[in-house]
Parts: structure tokens; sequence; C-alpha cells
């Protein structure tokens, strides 16, 4: 099995928690609310792609999560 790279992200957008996981190996993004309800998944991206969207979450204040952390911890800094 390969260990493709997956990115985390969390931010709070208009008083909402919402979660986006992208793994540049498989070209996908997904976005999920606080329900862990998918709310947008692309695929078929190139890794600029992905990184252009990753950047522009950032802009929302997305903290990049390690896959072991406990996400609530990263919304208080």
């Amino acid at each position: 099995m390969e260990n493709k790279k997956t990115n985390i992200w969390i931010w709070l957008q208009n008083g909402q928690l919402f979660k986006s996981v992208s793994c540049p190996d498989d070209g996908t993004v997904c976005i999920y609310d606080a329900n862990d309800k998918l709310m947008l998944k692309r695929t078929g991206l190139n890794k600029l792609q992905i990184k252009q969207i990753e950047q522009y979450i950032q802009r929302y204040g997305a903290k990049k999560l390690n896959k072991n952390a406990e996400p609530f911890r990263f919304l208080g800094k």
C-alpha cells in the first residue's frame, strides 16, 4: 500500500467549522462541514491547482493539522 501525502486543514468561517482534506498525489480536494457532511469534492486536479486551493483557504485562517493531532486545540491559535 502506498503512503500518499494528505493535507488536512480546519478553519472557522461565519461562525461555522469547516475541514478540508486534500491529496496532491490523487488530485482530490474535499471540504466538509462541522458534521462531516461532504460540501464540495473536486477530482482530477494537478498539484499546482491543489496548492492554489490550499492558499485560498488559508486566507480564511485555516490551520494545517497533523494527521494525528486533536483538531479543536488549533482553533484558539
